[in-house]
């Protein structure tokens, strides 16, 4: 049976309707064509008494047709129903832009614009009422496409370009004016905030009152809302005040600037921690803005530091001890600044100290009552001169990278002052060394003596424990002595009168009580109390002994070049000077040439200034020609020979013995093997002259070539940390024509004995007796001990070795076209070796 569909009329839709209208709109058709009322599962639809009449014109009705018969999918549904009513599918409204944003701008209030798109621009005015006005503008995305702006006059020129960041735009006659936004590329949609503030007329400026400007205040705190342009402040002060600015930002980036009532700039930037003059005349306007437009909390301090107020005084303190004289305070984060008044009745310096100061990461600078910059720890770190009397602010800040709170003690101590000095002392060097006390962490000590014009003095300190001490001299007016380098040392006194060395520990700790330092002030020219040093002689004690007091006065028959050695009771070498009558210096230990007969002044120990020597460090001070005289004569085949023995019986002494090798030849000088390195003497080779040819090095690893002139000398001094001891040595020459026996090839070998007094052997190998590369073989076959091989050619190298010591070994040595020497240097104890060689391509 064939389905019959009612025929349908077509609905006209004049409204446009989007796609999914009129998929929605086709289905509600549908389902009212193919679902008849009385389908299982739909319930018959009675007509709504609307359908048999609906609203036509006046006089006229809508007749129902009559009922017909529907079949669908095969199965009879009833008469159909036909509808009275017209189906009117739903209509979607038509997308519309937004609407443009714009209007009019209020000074100091933030404009919002949550659409802009494509090309739109919108138009927003403002009017200032004075003429030659500056604009400050604000133009923020806040999101989408970027925007810009532009301000134009009731002409429409172009005045200015706004964009990111605050901007200022300088204006014409008074009157309106036009802001007008649009996006970037003329595309895209994005959100925006847009501010102004006038400079002349701001919508309102807060008054900043004089105790603002105090040390003791407490500044002014904020927020800026986020995309305002700028919030005014006014202040009153007077012309060229000095002001500290302090960097407003407790988040973000606040920033801010000053002009003055010309509306001119200051040069005063308020972002970071600095200090700026009120140049121009008041009354002032801060203008005060985040640079990103974010909302930022903000505290504004500006204390003034030309006639600061708010400090609290810190006293002069006296030397010594400062007791109640102490200044305290803290600072808690970086840049932050603290602050105390002085007063000084005379002009003059001033020592500035803080407890701990390094570790605290303080700096400090000191004002006069004008604001101006006297002095600061970089350019006066051991005292600040104060030009005049009168009062001056000392400002402390806190340096510390990481916002660590600093408290702090401080004390200012007057130069030109003498209350608090310690009893006078002399300056001869046989005094013993003054100990001076500090019990407070920020106590400078002073300590007088008397002196003629002219005098040379030197002055030394040191802690008695680690730390620094620091030291200076001052005349009886505070001013500090010879303060640009020298190349001589200590401080010539320009007149006679009482002088003071000032000083101080430089660290101190939390548990600290009473720390102690030792100090000693010494005259260099005409010195007294050094005991004398006569000529001595090679291999014989020192002339004046062990004794005390660092200096020694030096009693020269000749001039010439002498050798001066200073060491102290354990025979460790000790570095000393030797000045002239003036103080001038003239040589150092070692090498001294005087230039005439006479006295002279030896003073031991570094010439800094941080070393004290009291008279309890006992010395020995040798003075000898340089070039050694009645020296000991010594073998030079000490591989045949007796060595040597020879011995120190006193700190200090000079040992000589004189080679019989001719110039050009070299020797090699052998020593128990069992000798230590620290147990060996100090051994020098020179020529006749004195000229130094070589060492112990040269000697025991290579060999000494004696160039030069003859006769030769060894020059011995005994080891360090040995005020007695004893040696035993053998010279070996070993250039030219081997003079040991052969030694056999090819197994036969040979047999060295040695023991207290043979402690090296000596063999030669013809040049057809060996090989380019021969091996060596030596092996202990009885007693103890071990040794060790070298190899040396007819010009005095050392080809192989010196090996290490050892019972047994083989080595394989390439060996030039020559004869050679062999040299087994051993220990000096009873034992016997053998050594053997052979061709190392053998099998």
């Amino acid at each position: 049976m064939k389905t019959t569909l009612p025929a349908h009329r077509r609905i006209r839709v004049r409204t446009k309707l989007s796609p999914l209208a009129l998929v929605g709109a086709a289905t509600m058709i549908m389902s009212g064509v193919l679902v008849a009322p009385g389908a299982a599962g739909a319930a018959p639809r009675p007509a709504p008494a609307a359908a048999a009449e609906s609203a036509t014109p006046a006089g006229s009705t809508t007749r129902t047709p009559p009922p017909t018969d529907r079949t669908t999918a095969g199965v009879t549904t009833g008469p159909s129903r036909t509808r009275s009513a017209t189906i009117t599918p739903p209509v979607k409204p038509p997308r519309t832009k937004p609407p443009a944003c714009g209007g009019k701008l209020t000074y100091g209030k933030v404009a919002t614009c949550a659409a802009i798109t494509g090309a739109q621009q919108n138009a927003w005015t403002f009017t200032t009422t004075v003429d030659s006005d500056t604009l400050y503008a604000r133009l923020n995305a806040v999101s989408g496409t970027g925007v810009g702006a532009r301000v134009t006059d009731r002409n429409g020129q172009v005045l200015c370009y706004i964009g990111p960041y605050l901007n200022e735009c300088r204006l014409g006659l008074a009157g309106s004016y036009t802001l007008t936004v649009s996006t970037t590329y003329g595309t895209g949609e994005g959100a925006y905030t847009l501010s102004v503030e006038s400079m002349r007329t701001p919508s309102e400026c807060d008054n900043l009152p004089e105790a603002f400007f105090s040390f003791a205040s407490a500044g002014v705190s904020g927020t800026l809302p986020a995309g305002l342009a700028a919030r005014c402040f006014t202040f009153h002060q007077p012309t060229g005040s000095r002001l500290h600015l302090v960097d407003p930002s407790s988040a973000g980036d606040v920033q801010g600037t000053i002009l003055d009532s010309g509306y001119e700039p200051m040069g005063c930037p308020i972002r970071y921690t600095t200090e700026c003059t009120l140049t121009g005349p008041g009354p002032y306007r801060l203008f005060l803005q985040e640079t990103y437009g974010n909302e930022a909390a903000y505290t504004l301090k500006m204390p003034r530091l030309s006639q600061a107020v708010g400090c609290p005084t810190v006293p002069i303190a006296p030397f010594g001890d400062p007791g109640a004289a102490v200044g305290r305070g803290s600072v808690v984060e970086r840049d932050e600044v603290a602050c105390h008044s002085l007063t000084s009745s005379t002009p003059g310096a001033v020592v500035v100290r803080f407890n701990r100061y390094q570790d605290q990461y303080l700096s400090w600078r000191v004002y006069d009552a004008a604001g101006r910059r006297i002095c600061d720890e970089y350019s006066s770190a051991r005292h600040c001169a104060l030009p005049t009397a009168g009062t001056y602010t000392l400002l402390v800040q806190n340096q510390n990278d990481f916002g660590t709170v600093v408290d702090y003690q401080v004390a200012v101590t007057a130069l030109h002052r003498t209350d608090g000095c310690a009893v006078a002392t002399g300056t001869s060097w046989d005094g013993s060394a003054l100990v001076l006390h500090q019990t407070s962490p920020v106590q400078t000590n002073c300590q007088p003596f008397q002196a003629e014009a002219g005098d040379r003095i030197l002055t030394y300190t040191a802690p008695d424990r680690y730390n620094d001490a620091v030291a200076w001299l001052v005349d009886a007016d505070g001013t500090e002595l010879c303060t640009e380098w020298s190349e001589q040392d200590g401080c010539v006194l320009p007149t006679t009168g009482t002088y003071r060395v000032v000083s101080y520990l430089a660290n101190w700790s939390d548990d600290s009580t009473d720390l102690t330092y030792r100090m000693q002030v010494r005259r260099l020219s005409d010195a007294v109390g050094c005991p004398t040093v006569t000529l001595g002689a090679y291999g014989s004690a020192p002339t004046g002994g062990l004794g005390g007091i660092r200096c020694r006065t030096l009693d020269a028959p000749t001039a010439g070049t002498y050798r001066l050695r200073a060491v102290d009771d354990d025979n460790y070498e000790r570095y000393g000077r030797v000045y002239d009558h003036a103080g001038l210096r003239v040589c150092d230990t070692g090498w001294c040439e005087l230039p005439a007969a006479g006295r002279y002044t030896l003073v031991l120990g570094d010439p800094g200034p941080n070393l004290v020597l009291d008279n309890d460090v006992r010395h020995a001070v040798v003075l000898l020609p340089w070039t050694p005289s009645n020296c000991t004569p010594v073998s030079d085949a000490g591989w045949r020979d007796a060595p040597h023995r020879g011995g120190f019986p006193v700190s200090g002494q000079v040992d000589c013995l004189q080679l019989p090798s001719p110039a050009g030849s070299r020797i090699v000088q052998s020593q128990p093997g069992e000798t230590s390195f620290d147990a060996s003497p100090e051994i020098t080779v020179v020529d006749a002259t004195g000229a130094y040819l070589c060492d112990y090095s040269s000697l025991r690893q290579y060999t000494c070539q004696l160039t030069g002139e003859a006769p030769f000398y060894a020059v011995l001094t005994g080891p360090e940390g040995s005020p007695v001891s004893e040696y035993a040595m053998a010279f070996s020459r070993v250039d030219g024509p081997p003079a040991c026996p052969v030694l056999p090839r090819d197994g036969a070998g040979a047999t060295a004995t040695t023991g207290a007094d043979r402690f090296v052997a000596c063999w030669s190998v013809p040049a057809d007796q060996h090989a380019a590369r021969e091996t060596f073989t030596w092996t202990r076959t009885s007693g103890t001990g071990d040794a060790r091989l070298s190899i040396i050619d007819t010009q005095g190298i050392r080809y192989c070795g010196p090996t290490g010591y050892a019972v047994e070994r083989t080595i394989t040595c390439t060996l030039p076209a020559g004869p050679v020497t062999v040299l087994l240097e051993s220990d000096a104890v009873d034992a016997t070796y053998r050594l053997t060689h052979r061709d190392a391509a053998a099998p």
